[in-house]
């Protein structure tokens, strides 16, 4: 073979030629490429919910902000729902019918008062007689309008039994009152004790009242006023917690707008987003006038339990306490066979209003008189006077207003014991007569100290109202408003968002 032909021949398998060195990388290229080709494998685990792009994650941060805005109006929402609930039971339900039952106390111990003041009238002072019995019959009305008040109001079992029972209980005292009226016009009797006859109905009255009658229209506001500060409590509490729970929702949802804006300004290199920038402002509005509200409605609450609620059942227990003890002054006149156990309770009741240290009712007396009274606090005497001399009051006119009627209050307590005193010691020197013809001063006396107190009890219920009503006005609105708020707030978001995923989107 020629060395031209060899140069044509082609190469046979076995041959070794100079390109074959060449040719090896071309055969190993197909295996390269598929190499570099092959896919990506996909993200696995908590790496799949991380978002890659950066229109995934705008979109991601957006929708974050949206399911935080709506937990802050969720929370907020529960949150005003639990306010109105205690406003709605201190105000309006449990409340009112503490005050209803307060005055019902007040005006049964008034009614066996007036009774005891005409059946000790006798035909001698028909003056006196008929003004008790005018009284009897004022209240024995008011009574049965505050009972049967009490008993709309009645929402439990128990207490409507309790209602049903004071209704039957007082249909009895009138019976016996009625009875023991007209055996003593029979007898026609001169001012002084009655004749035994009629001082034998009389104590089945009296004994009814105060054993039975008594104790179930204060069952009835312990029941009302222990729910009263329970929902206070819970209640109170709730909305703290729930203003708490706002301020960090809307804190969590600032953080998210400003990471969001801070992320857009990064990405497209442009200082502030607009859309998001009111989006944050109203956020920032909406948490803070939503705190706010929830302080305003927590402090409502407080008012209205503590400088009104409180105050308002302290002073009708004093006003109640007070006519019993006046009507056990009276029957200390007319049933000279009880004294001693009229004396002593009326001490008790005493003490329970204003109480300084002391022994017997002598001991008693001379101590009320030495009682000074400081409108700035720190008083000695104890008390429900000693309690409403120390209780808070919201402003300045409010609180000067009532220190200068509670010194009368003080004032007219003083006196009211001066002369009860100077009664006591008639009857002890053996002048019972004397005593029962002087009782007006007494009597006098205990409607100036009570229309004291009565003006003092305004002053608190005027408080409560205003409490309540600020509390019912600080939520009107607000279902409404919680909604528009949101809409306004995402409609911010996807001015601002928008444009920018629609960028991405031409661009594809």
């Amino acid at each position: 073979m020629t060395a031209v032909e060899r140069r044509a021949a082609p190469p046979g398998p076995d041959a070794p030629d100079a390109a074959g060195a060449r040719n090896a990388p071309d055969r190993a290229a197909p295996s390269a490429r598929r190499l570099l080709s092959a896919p990506v494998p996909a993200p696995t685990g908590l790496r799949r919910l991380v978002p890659r792009t950066a229109a995934s994650r705008i979109r991601g941060l957006s929708a974050l902000v949206v399911v935080v805005l709506l937990a802050l109006l969720a929370v907020t929402a529960a949150t005003i729902a639990q306010a109105r609930e205690g406003m709605r039971v201190i105000g309006h339900d449990a409340g009112p019918q503490v005050v209803a039952t307060g005055d019902l106390y007040s005006q049964l111990t008034d009614m066996d008062a007036q009774l005891a003041n005409a059946l000790l009238a006798g035909d001698s002072e028909p003056g006196v007689r008929a003004e008790a019995l005018e009284l009897y019959d004022l209240n024995r009305l008011r009574a049965g309008e505050a009972l049967i008040e009490a008993a709309k109001l009645a929402d439990d079992p128990i207490e409507e039994d309790t209602a049903r029972a004071l209704l039957d209980a007082l249909a009895r005292y009138e019976r016996l009152a009625g009875q023991a009226l007209l055996l003593e016009r029979r007898t026609q009797h001169q001012a002084g004790p009655p004749p035994e006859e009629v001082l034998t109905v009389y104590q089945q009255a009296t004994d009814l009242m105060k054993l039975d009658l008594l104790p179930k229209a204060y069952n009835l506001t312990l029941d009302n006023g222990a729910l009263v500060r329970e929902t206070y409590e819970e209640q109170r509490s709730a909305v703290l917690t729930g203003l708490v729970r706002v301020i960090a929702v809307g804190v969590l949802l600032l953080v998210t707008l400003v990471v969001l804006q801070v992320f857009l300004a990064v990405r497209f290199r442009r200082l502030l987003n607009a859309g998001l920038a009111l989006a944050t402002v109203g956020a920032l509005a909406l948490v803070t006038a939503s705190g706010l509200m929830l302080w305003g409605q927590a402090e409502s609450l407080r008012n209205a339990k503590e400088q009104g609620f409180d105050s308002i059942l302290a002073l009708s227990r004093t006003r109640a306490i007070s006519n019993n003890a006046a009507a056990d002054q009276t029957r200390y006149l007319l049933d000279p066979g009880r004294i001693d156990t009229y004396e002593q309770v009326y001490l008790n009741k005493s003490k329970t209003i204003l109480y300084v240290s002391s022994g017997s009712l002598a001991e008693y007396n001379t101590a009320v008189k030495n009682v000074k009274y400081d409108p700035r606090g720190g008083n000695e005497f104890l008390g429900f006077l000693g309690t409403e001399a120390d209780r808070p009051v919201r402003d300045a006119a409010t609180r000067a207003r009532i220190a200068t009627i509670f010194g009368t209050v003080i004032q007219e307590y003083q006196r009211f014991q001066q002369l009860d005193h100077e009664m006591r010691r008639l009857v002890e020197s053996g002048e019972r007569g004397r005593a029962v013809a002087e009782r007006g001063g007494p009597t006098a006396q205990f409607r100036r100290y009570d229309r004291a107190l009565q003006e003092l009890e305004e002053i608190r219920r005027d408080e409560f109202d205003a409490a309540i009503a600020a509390g019912d006005g600080g939520t009107r609105g607000w279902y409404g408003v919680l909604p528009i708020a949101g809409v306004v707030i995402v409609a911010f978001l996807l001015i601002g968002v928008w444009p920018r995923l629609s960028e991405y989107r031409w661009s594809k």
